[in-house]
C-alpha cells in the first residue's frame, strides 16, 4: 500500500508503506503500543476474558487483565512524507498463535515487547521470529512497579544475538513508542545494507 505525496515541483511522490508485527506474550502491552501510536483509530479485536479461560490463559502477573485481543490490532503511523508503516499487533495467548504465521507475511519486521515480570514468556515470541530470519527489536515495556533491568541484562537473559536491538519503553508513551519503531527502522536499513555488502 502507497500513499502519494507531492514535493515542490507538483509531481506525486508515493509514501513507503512497511508492516511491521508487535508482537509478544500475553499482557505485555501490544494493544496499548499500537493505540498509543497510530495517528488513525485503531481496529481492535478484544473480548472480556471469562471464567471459560480459567486453566487455559496463564494470568499469572496480570490478574487484573480483564480483555484480551482474539486476533489482531492494526494501526497506522506516518514517520515521515516517504515512510508509512502498518502496524498489526499479535494476539498473546498460545491458542490463538496459528494466527502468526498469516500475520507475519509480507512483514519487514517486528517489535517483541517483554515484561521484566514474565521475561520467560518472551522466548517463544523471539523463536518464532529467529526461526524464520524476520528481523526484530525487543522492546521492554517498562511496567509500574516491575523489576528494573538494563538492556544488557535482558539481553543476556533472553540470550539475544549481538545485533538485535534491544530498548527500553513505555507503551502507553507516544514518544516512547515512536523511538521504538525508529530504531527498529533503522536496524532493517542496516540489515538490508549489510546482506547488500555480502552478496
Amino acid at each position: 500500500m502507497e500513499s502519494a505525496n507531492f514535493d515542490p515541483s507538483g509531481m506525486p511522490q508515493l509514501a513507503t508503506s512497511v508492516k511491521i508485527l508487535v508482537a509478544g506474550g500475553f499482557g505485555v502491552g501490544k494493544t496499548t503500543l499500537v493505540s498509543a501510536i497510530s495517528e488513525v483509530p485503531t481496529l481492535r479485536t478484544e473480548e472480556m476474558i471469562t471464567e471459560i479461560s480459567t486453566g487455559i490463559d496463564d494470568l499469572s502477573g496480570v490478574e487484573q487483565k480483564t480483555t484480551t485481543t482474539v486476533a489482531l490490532d492494526f494501526g497506522r503511523v506516518s514517520i515521515d512524507d516517504e515512510l508509512v508503516l502498518y502496524l498489526f499487533g499479535t494476539p498473546g495467548q498460545d491458542r490463538f498463535w496459528f494466527l502468526w504465521e498469516e500475520l507475519s507475511v509480507g512483514a519487514l519486521g517486528a517489535v517483541v515487547l517483554t515484561d521484566t515480570r514474565r521475561l520467560g514468556n518472551s522466548f517463544a515470541a523471539i523463536d518464532f521470529f529467529e526461526r524464520r530470519g524476520l528481523p526484530f527489536l525487543v522492546g521492554v515495556n517498562c511496567f509500574d512497579g516491575a523489576p528494573d533491568y538494563t538492556e544488557d541484562e535482558v539481553r543476556d537473559a533472553l540470550d539475544l544475538e549481538s545485533h538485535t536491538p534491544v530498548m527500553l519503553c513505555d507503551a502507553r508513551d507516544r514518544a516512547s513508542c515512536k523511538a521504538v519503531l525508529l530504531a527498529l527502522v533503522e536496524h532493517l536499513i542496516t540489515r538490508a545494507q549489510r546482506q547488500r555488502v555480502t552478496t
